[in-house]
C-alpha cells in the first residue's frame, strides 16, 4: 500500500467547524471528490488503504473525527456538532462530493444526509444498528456501562468492554498487550460519541425515509447475521437505497474487495 500511496498526490490540511473545533484531514488523488468517514477508534490513517485504491479516480478526503488524531475536541459532545464537522469537510472537498462511511461512520454519514447535507452520492459499510427491537435494551445497558467507565477515566476497561463484543478473550488479551493499545486508549473516550451517533441502536427507519440521496449499503457475507439483517433493513428504509453483500467478507472488510464496488457505484450515471 505504501508503494501505491507514493505514486499519488497527498496533502494535509485543516478546517474549522462552526463551534471552533479544528478538524484535520488528508487529501489524496485527483478527480470527483469523495469523503471517507471512519468508524469507532479509527483516525484518518486507518482509511489510507481504501483511499489509496480510490484515489486514482477520485480526490479522496479522509479526516480525523473530533477527539481523534490531529483534530481538536469541543467542551461538550453532540451528534449535531459531528454533522457540522462533516459539513465543513465537505466544503473543503468541493461541490458534488460523495461520502463513504464505515461502521459507525456510516451511521454518522446517514445522519448527515438526513440532516440535509449536500451529499451527491452515499455509500455505507455495515452501520452497526440492529433490526431487532429487543436489542434496544441491550444497547442501552451497554451504553450506560460504557459511559460509567469513561466518566471514571477507566479507558482500558471501556476498551475491553467495547472490543469484547468483537473478538474472543484470547484475541482481546493479545491486543491489550500489543503496541496498538496505547493509540486505542488515547481515543477511547470517543466511543461515547459513536454510541450517541447510533441513538437507541436500532435502524432509524423513519429518519432514513427522508434521505433521498442515492445510497449503496454494503455488508459482508461472513459478518454476523444481525449485522447483515441491519444492512438490509437500512437499504429497505432508504427511498433510493441499494443493498450489496460481499461474499466472504467480515466487518473488517478487505479494501481491495470493497474499493471496486464503491468505484463502480460512484461512476454510475
Amino acid at each position: 500500500m505504501d508503494e501505491v500511496n507514493s505514486t499519488l498526490s497527498r496533502s494535509r490540511g485543516q478546517v474549522t467547524a462552526p463551534d471552533g473545533t479544528r478538524i484535520a484531514y488528508e487529501r489524496y488523488g485527483d478527480g470527483p471528490p469523495l469523503v471517507l468517514v471512519s468508524g469507532a477508534l479509527c483516525t484518518a490513517g486507518a482509511e489510507l488503504p481504501l483511499a489509496g485504491l480510490l484515489a486514482p479516480r477520485h480526490t479522496v478526503v479522509a479526516y480525523d473525527r473530533r477527539g481523534r488524531g490531529a483534530s481538536g475536541d469541543g467542551p461538550a459532545y453532540s451528534v449535531e456538532r459531528e454533522i457540522e464537522d462533516l459539513a465543513a469537510v465537505l466544503g473543503e472537498a468541493g461541490d458534488g462530493a460523495a461520502v463513504h462511511g464505515t461502521s459507525s461512520g456510516g451511521a454518522l454519514a446517514l445522519a448527515a444526509a438526513a440532516a440535509g447535507l449536500p451529499i451527491a452520492r452515499l455509500s455505507v459499510f455495515e452501520p452497526p444498528y440492529s433490526a431487532d427491537p429487543a436489542a434496544g435494551a441491550v444497547f442501552a445497558a451497554h451504553t450506560a456501562r460504557l459511559t460509567e467507565l469513561l466518566d471514571k477515566g477507566a479507558r482500558d476497561a471501556a476498551l475491553e468492554l467495547f472490543l469484547s463484543g468483537a473478538m474472543p478473550p484470547e484475541a482481546l488479551a493479545g491486543m491489550r498487550g500489543s503496541p496498538a493499545w496505547p493509540g486505542l486508549r488515547e481515543v477511547a473516550h470517543t466511543l461515547a460519541y459513536d454510541h450517541a451517533v447510533l441513538g437507541d441502536g436500532l435502524v432509524p427507519t423513519e429518519r432514513l425515509a427522508g434521505v433521498h440521496t442515492r445510497t449503496l449499503v454494503v455488508d459482508g457475507g461472513a459478518s454476523p447475521l444481525w449485522m447483515r439483517e441491519a444492512a438490509g433493513a437500512v437499504a429497505t428504509a432508504l427511498p433510493r437505497g441499494r443493498h450489496r453483500t460481499l461474499t466472504g467478507q467480515t466487518h473488517m472488510v478487505a479494501p481491495h474487495v470493497l474499493a471496486p464496488v464503491l468505484a463502480e457505484f460512484y461512476a454510475e450515471d
